[in-house]
């Protein structure tokens, strides 16, 4: 028996979610309900398309680059720009978790352009690579090269000397 598209979605979107709402969450620099609202639309996007989705070869991939590119678009608007005063935790870190490691690096990618976030994230967090990433950015390899030197070095800057420091943990 075939699933309904409606099921075959809903398989999808339960499976990559977690992983979508993780990257949002870095794209977005811990604002865990803009993170929220990114794989929301990202999903509603997705099911738009998923009649089509046949056609493309990785559609987890696809989710990824659907969900950078819903991040810069927000980002464009004039209402991104808006930010809340105080920071409180939405919830209890998890177990293992270093909160001061994970301020630290929220907070030294918060420091980074959008795009220059995008690029770590989906180079480093995503494990993508130069042609995956300038292809969801729609730059050029060499735009994606010259972001990546640049983003590391600024939070190199902002982490210390030694970001390995921060890695060892």
């Amino acid at each position: 028996m075939r699933k309904s598209r409606a099921d075959e979605f809903l398989e999808f979107a339960s499976a990559r979610t977690g992983h979508l709402f993780r990257s949002a969450c870095l794209l977005t620099s811990g604002d865990t309900h803009l993170a929220e609202d990114l794989t929301q639309e990202t999903l509603g996007r997705m099911y738009a398309l998923w009649g089509r989705m046949s056609r493309v070869e990785n559609p987890a991939g696809y989710a990824q680059t659907v969900l950078v590119r819903t991040f810069l678009s927000h980002k464009r608007r004039r209402s991104a720009t808006e930010r809340p005063l105080g920071e409180l935790p939405d919830r209890a870190p998890e177990r293992g978790d270093d909160p001061a490691l994970r301020i630290a690096l929220l907070d030294a990618l918060a420091a980074l352009a959008p795009k220059d976030r995008a690029v770590v994230v989906l180079r480093y967090w995503e494990d993508r690579s130069v042609e995956e990433t300038a292809d969801a950015l729609q730059v050029s390899s060499a735009a994606v090269r010259t972001r990546s030197t640049r983003a590391l070095g600024k939070l190199r800057e902002r982490l210390g000397g030694s970001i390995v420091e921060f890695a060892a943990r």
